[in-house]
C-alpha cells in the first residue's frame, strides 16, 4: 500500500508556470482522477508522480518517503499510457512478463503473476497471440496487465481509453473499475479529459484549470467527490466544466440578497428567486444564474417561476431530447433536457420552469454562492460501483 502526498508542487518551463501550489493527499486504495481542459497540466502532474518529469519546486512523497530525486523504478508505481506501447514481436505473455524479466524475477514467480493478471483481465485464451492479432480493447488490457504483474503500490493511467471506440471505452472503463475493486490496496491516479470517465470511476476528482480568479496558473479549481463538484461547484469554471451538456448561464443583476435566497433580475427582464445564501453580495452586483439542462422543467409554469424561450434547434437522442433555446443577447445558446418523446418545432415558444433550489448563483469573479440544498440530500459520497 502507498499513499501519495503532494506538497506545494510547482512545475515551470523556461520560467512559465504550468502548475502552481498543488497540495493533495491521495490515500491508500483511493481512486483519484485528474481532469481539466487541455494545457492545464494534468498529464504533467501524473508524469511527475511517475518520475518522468522533474519537479521544479515542492515535495512528492509516496508511502511516506520523499521521491523527488528517486528514479521511476524505485517509486513503486506502474504506468499505463495512452498508446499501448506493446512490443509487436512478443506474445501477450511475453509483453506482460517483460518488466519482471528485466528485474530478474524467478521464472516461476513470473509465470504465476502473469497467469493471475490474465485471469483478472480475461486474457487467458490470448496469452500466445501477438499484439497485431488483438483488438484495441484487448491491447489496452495487455498494457494494464503488464502493470498489474509488478504488484505496485500505485497505478498511474494516462488517458488509457482515448484510442478506443465508444463501445470499447465503456467496456474497458468497467474493467478498470473492477480492477480497482480487486486491487483495492493500491492507489490509482487516472488522467482524462473525458468527464464521464471522471464521474464514473473516481472516489475523488481533482479538477485543474489553466488559471484561476487570482491569476495563478495551473492551480486546483476544486477537489472532491464527483457529486460534490456536480452539485456544489465552487466557481463558474467548475460548474461549466463538470456536466454534459454544460450548465446554462444567464447574466443578471442582484436585487435582494439574503440568507434564505436571492432575487435576481435577468438582463432579459425576468426576475428569479435563487436558492442560495447571497449575503456576501451587495444589491446591484452583477451576477450570473446557472442551471443544468436536466434540472429545467418543461411546462407546469403556473406553479413554479418560469421564463419563456423560443426553440432554435433540437437533438433527438432516443432516451432524451436536447432543446436549444434562444436566451437573448450575450448568451450563445441554452439547452433544456427533455424526455425522448418530447417534440418541439423551430420557432415554438416554450415555458421553462426554474425551481429555485435547482439554480446556482455566481458573482462577477465567478465565485459561487453557497446553495441551500442540504448536502445529505444530494448523496455526495459516491456509492461503490460493485
Amino acid at each position: 500500500m502507498a499513499d501519495i502526498e503532494l506538497r506545494g508542487i510547482r512545475k515551470s518551463y523556461a520560467g512559465a508556470n504550468v502548475l502552481s501550489d498543488v497540495d493533495l493527499h491521495i490515500a491508500d486504495g483511493e481512486f483519484c482522477v485528474f481532469v481539466g481542459p487541455s494545457g492545464c497540466g494534468k498529464s504533467t502532474l501524473l508524469r511527475m508522480i511517475a518520475g518522468l518529469e522533474d519537479i521544479t519546486d515542492g515535495e512528492l512523497r509516496i508511502g511516506g518517503k520523499r521521491m523527488n530525486e528517486a528514479p521511476p523504478a524505485q517509486r513503486g508505481v506502474a504506468m499505463v499510457f495512452q498508446s499501448y506501447a506493446l512490443f509487436p514481436h512478443l506474445s501477450v505473455r511475453e509483453n506482460m512478463a517483460f518488466g519482471m524479466r528485466l528485474a530478474k524475477r524467478p521464472p516461476d514467480e513470473i509465470a504465476r503473476r502473469v497467469l493471475a493478471a490474465a485471469r483478472v483481465l480475461q486474457l487467458e485464451s490470448l496469452l500466445d497471440r501477438k499484439p497485431r492479432q488483438l483488438s484495441g480493447g484487448q491491447r489496452q488490457r495487455v498494457a494494464i496487465g503488464r502493470a498489474i504483474v509488478r504488484e505496485p503500490g500505485v497505478f498511474l493511467f494516462d488517458e488509457p481509453l482515448s484510442n478506443l471506440d465508444a463501445a470499447l471505452r465503456v467496456q474497458t472503463r468497467f474493467e478498470i473499475a473492477k480492477l480497482h475493486r480487486e486491487f483495492g490496496h493500491a492507489s490509482m491516479v487516472y488522467v482524462t479529459h473525458d468527464q464521464v470517465e471522471a464521474m464514473t470511476l473516481a472516489d475523488r476528482i481533482l479538477l485543474l484549470n489553466t488559471g484561476d480568479a487570482v491569476g495563478r496558473d495551473g492551480s486546483i479549481a476544486q477537489c472532491g467527490t464527483p457529486l460534490a463538484l456536480y452539485h456544489h461547484p465552487r466557481t463558474r469554471f467548475v460548474a461549466g466544466f463538470i456536466g454534459s451538456p454544460n450548465m446554462n448561464f444567464m447574466p443578471g443583476t442582484l436585487l435582494e440578497p439574503h440568507a434564505s435566497g436571492a432575487r435576481v433580475q435577468l438582463h432579459s427582464g425576468e426576475t428569479l428567486e435563487v436558492g442560495v445564501d447571497a449575503r456576501a453580495l451587495a444589491p446591484g452586483a452583477p451576477v450570473e444564474v446557472g442551471v443544468r439542462p436536466e434540472h429545467v422543467v418543461l411546462g407546469d409554469a403556473d406553479h413554479v417561476q418560469h421564463i419563456v424561450r423560443e426553440v432554435r434547434w433540437q437533438e433527438r437522442l432516443g432516451e432524451s431530447t436536447y432543446l436549444y433555446l434562444d436566451c437573448g443577447e450575450g448568451v450563445t445558446h441554452w439547452i433544456a433536457k427533455a424526455p425522448g418523446f418530447a417534440q418541439a418545432s423551430r420557432g415554438q415558444r416554450l415555458a421553462i420552469a426554474l425551481p429555485p433550489q435547482s439554480l446556482h448563483l455566481f458573482d462577477r469573479k465567478g465565485r459561487a454562492c453557497a446553495r441551500l440544498v442540504p448536502e445529505q440530500d444530494l448523496h455526495l459520497a459516491s456509492p461503490p460501483l460493485f
